[in-house]
């Protein structure tokens, strides 16, 4: 048994803390969300009242969290470069819930493959491949069970990885060949192999199914150490404009048509995720502790280690069976048997803890005056990611009740469309049978054809792995009954993944120092962005669809010359100023008081030096810069960006700032001189602006 608890006074100041984060998160809440607004208000109002009172003689509250580890104990991070100007970033975290190696408990995790064509400079840097190393191509024992109907089980661990570099899960840079895929898939399952009879549609689409799941599931575990390593670690891997970027790219592969989500909207989309994930947290836990109050039971959220909470543990007090075992219980939300009742808790021989609380029922060191010890049993443990009510992913006296929940999904979707063909669209009865169905379990808290588990199963697998709070027989408890909720055939546990990631890592290390390997598909790689600087959209749309047709086998990619390399690095770097710019314009209303007027000018004067090049999004963005400054010389750069681009869309953008009723005399002055005055001819150059490189005249 495990004893001892944080003093009270680190409670609050914990609490404090979060109300203080949470209030800030409102703050910079964007526009058109108040209701969430008024939703986290109630929440932090409800958890600052609620959280010191007393049930039932009983915190509703437990506390026993250590302090944090150090950053270097739990991430470290390693840069290798690869030969034609790129480097690989891996995230290696310390796994305590693993048996130890020959590299003790260090794991790599994730890596990012960075190309930055050659030199220092970082804004022509493009993010490419993303490698979550426990991804890995299922065993062929694997793959045949992913394909049996209504199989919702483990079909064992992949024994060992191959040689083969492992599989990336996401290009960054080429996300709409990944769209395009989804769609020739679905198109060949519907036209090819459903007409094959029900065997042939539902083992087909239980194995897509399937395997979609499980690369889901990875990509979750791949944002969590992102985040977790940027939150908790000093010198960040990524700048804040490419962690979106990841996070949001990653984020919407559970979109059907993702993928074609344009670059200069990643940061907004990343944050209504936030927002969004953000609120379902909160609305879960304060459900979840209220329902624990209601019931006279513990409420111990589970700690990530950047200070978020997603999961939350549910105890009891051995000492209360008694007097209660005829108090009534309502599992609305809890969706777990009557403990005072069960008479397996009175003599309970699995997993208990003691702590010890003061004459007021707080938590207390042992060694505190008048401490008095408590032992409590462990019920369940829940995940709050879920958008409508606590997940239950652990019941530790029926350890089958949140597999049979999460099973009750599955079922209802692979019989209706793999079996009956139903669809909500194409049957009206089935349409309002399902509406009125989903509607009454929502309300009633009733955890049966919920969403999906998915989500807060990959993240409390990472959870286990790094939460040095936990005593490591409760979570080697968790984690014995974690596996089982898991209903794909293609996972493996825990420690196969670390086995399977370390030697990943090493095949793509060999890979990344082979000639024909790493170096040459990032050559190729280059080769095919070059293909948006010569072709228009229509040209590029048929080359996608000529190689989804080929299966991948026809790839246009252009012919690598010294001057499509120098419009490359042009190209890369006008993105980064528009989205610096971008960046700036989002934030603030006012530029000058929050941004350094100095990088706001020499990122105006990059689009204008490269005005030929320069898209719609530019022009936009510094009329918007115009609008929102009082600078003169800041206006003034402005106007000659737009001046320079001489697009259709930049002079329309300078006539509409002529219209402005409410801009000032001397801006509406300065307008008026660039609409009138003639520009003058003068040569345009493309500067690669790189270390060691010469400037080319066009």
């Amino acid at each position: 048994m495990k004893s001892g608890a944080v003093q009270a006074a680190a409670s609050k100041g914990f609490i404090r803390l979060k109300i203080i984060k949470a209030c800030w998160n409102i703050r910079n809440r964007p526009k058109g969300s108040a209701r969430s607004k008024a939703t986290v208000l109630v929440s932090i109002l409800l958890t600052t009242l609620l959280t010191p009172t007393v049930l039932f003689g009983q915190d509703a509250r437990l506390n026993n969290q250590p302090a944090a580890a150090k950053p270097d104990d739990m991430f470290r991070i390693e840069r290798v470069p690869v030969e034609g100007g790129a480097e690989l970033i891996t995230i290696h975290a310390r796994l305590d819930g693993i048996s130890p190696t020959e590299a003790g408990n260090w794991v790599p995790t994730v890596t990012v493959l960075r190309d930055t064509l050659g030199d220092l400079s970082n804004e022509n840097d493009r993010l490419r491949y993303v490698w979550p190393l426990t991804y890995t191509r299922p065993s062929l024992r694997q793959r045949l069970s992913g394909a049996i109907p209504f199989l919702y089980s483990r079909a064992g661990n992949k024994q060992s990885s191959s040689e083969k570099a492992p599989p990336p899960i996401l290009d960054l840079a080429d996300t709409e060949r990944d769209v395009w895929n989804k769609v020739f898939w679905s198109a060949l399952q519907s036209l090819l192999l459903d007409p094959y009879g029900v065997p042939i549609k539902a083992s087909t689409r239980s194995y897509r199914q399937n395997l979609s799941d499980y690369r889901k599931s990875h990509i979750i575990r791949a944002l969590s150490v992102l985040s977790l390593y940027q939150a908790v670690s000093g010198p960040p891997a990524f700048s804040d404009i490419e962690l979106s970027e990841i996070h949001a790219r990653l984020k919407l592969t559970d979109k059907t048509f993702g993928g074609l989500v344009g670059d200069l909207n990643l940061e907004r989309y990343n944050e209504q995720q936030i927002a969004e994930l953000r609120d379902a947290r909160g609305h879960n836990w304060e459900l979840l502790r209220q329902r624990a109050e209601a019931e006279s039971l513990f409420f111990e959220p589970l700690q990530m280690p950047d200070g978020t909470m997603t999961h939350a543990l549910l105890w009891i007090a051995k000492s209360d069976l008694a007097t209660n075992q005829s108090r009534h219980y309502d599992s609305r939300f809890l969706n777990i048997s009557n403990p005072w009742s069960d008479k397996r808790l009175i003599d309970w021989q699995g997993y208990s803890e003691t702590r010890f609380f003061d004459s007021e029922n707080r938590p207390v060191s042992q060694d505190a005056a008048g401490a008095r010890a408590m032992e409590l049993i462990p019920l369940a443990l829940y995940g709050l990611d879920n958008p409508k009510i606590p997940m239950l992913l652990v019941d530790f006296r029926d350890g089958s009740n949140p597999k049979k929940r999460e099973m009750s999904r599955r079922v209802l979707h692979d019989l209706t469309r793999n079996v009956l063909s139903a669809s909500q669209f194409g049957d009206l009865p089935y349409f309002v049978g399902r509406t009125v169905f989903d509607f009454v379990t929502g309300r009633r808290g009733m955890d049966v054809n919920q969403p999906s588990r998915l989500r807060t199963y990959s993240q409390l697998k990472l959870l286990l792995s790094l939460n040095q709070s936990l005593d490591p027989e409760l979570r080697d408890r968790i984690g014995e009954r974690l596996e089982k909720v898991s209903l794909n055939p293609l996972e493996n546990d825990l420690q196969v993944e670390a086995k399977v990631a370390a030697e990943q890592y090493a095949a793509l290390l060999a890979y990344a120092k082979r000639p024909d390997g790493l170096p040459l598909k990032l050559s190729r790689d280059r080769r095919l962005e070059m293909v948006a600087l010569e072709h228009g959209r229509k040209e590029q749309v048929l080359f996608n669809i000529a190689n989804i047709l080929t299966f991948g086998k026809y790839t246009h990619r252009e012919k690598a010359e010294p001057e499509l390399e120098a419009r490359l690095d042009v190209a890369r770097r006008l993105a980064y100023h528009t989205r610096f710019l971008q960046e700036v314009v989002r934030t603030s209303p006012q530029v000058d008081v929050v941004w350094d007027l100095e990088e706001i000018k020499r990122s105006l004067r990059y689009i204008a030096d490269h005005g030929s090049n320069a898209a719609s999004p530019s022009a936009i963005v510094a009329a918007k810069i115009f609008v929102r400054t009082q600078d003169n010389d800041t206006r003034r750069s402005c106007l000659e960006t737009l001046s320079h681009m001489n697009t259709p869309k930049a002079k329309s953008e300078l006539l509409r700032l002529s219209q402005i009723k409410d801009l000032d005399q001397a801006g509406r002055d300065l307008v008026v001189l660039f609409l009138t005055t003639p520009r003058q001819s003068e040569p345009m150059s493309v500067s690669s602006e790189k270390s060691g490189s010469t400037r080319v005249d066009q």
